[in-house]
């Protein structure tokens, strides 16, 4: 791979150009990441709306029709409901692993096989999830093992 940056005073405006003869799941993936830093989302905390990057945000989760928003150290309100956060990402390193939970696969640190057929993923904070049966395989499209 060559990468090749030109900086100049006279660009206004960030410009990424991917010359490839195949597109495989590797590249795919760093077209998501790249994805990522040009959206944000707004989050509430103690009463203030505050913009958080999308690469800063571990997962997505519902209790008792709220939604989170869970950074590395932060725990903030959404006013989105998680079918539209869903929609609203299908094209990035987020899917959703169970009826409450969406989970950025770019901070998993690992994929372990657990009982009934689930599976137990740890998030690069430690923290860990369950993906649910129903949603192993969209899961692992997003996750390349």
């Amino acid at each position: 791979m060559k990468l090749l940056i030109e900086q100049s005073t006279e660009i206004n405006e960030v410009e990424i150009k991917i010359t490839c003869n195949y597109m495989d799941d590797r590249l795919k993936r760093l077209i998501e990441q790249i994805k990522l830093y040009s959206f944000s989302l707004v989050g509430q905390l103690d009463g203030v709306s505050v913009p958080i990057a999308l690469e800063n945000i571990y997962y997505f989760d519902t209790v008792d029709n709220n939604v989170f928003i869970y950074t590395i150290n932060k725990v903030y309100n959404s006013d989105k409901k998680l079918y539209e956060l869903e929609e609203l990402l299908n094209n990035s390193p987020f899917t959703r692993i169970s009826k409450s939970c969406i989970v950025n696969t770019s901070y998993v640190a690992s994929v372990k096989a657990h009982f009934s057929g689930r599976i137990e993923i740890t998030l690069e904070n430690n923290e860990k999830l369950i993906v649910s049966k129903h949603y192993i395989q969209d899961f692992k499209r997003k996750f390349i093992f």
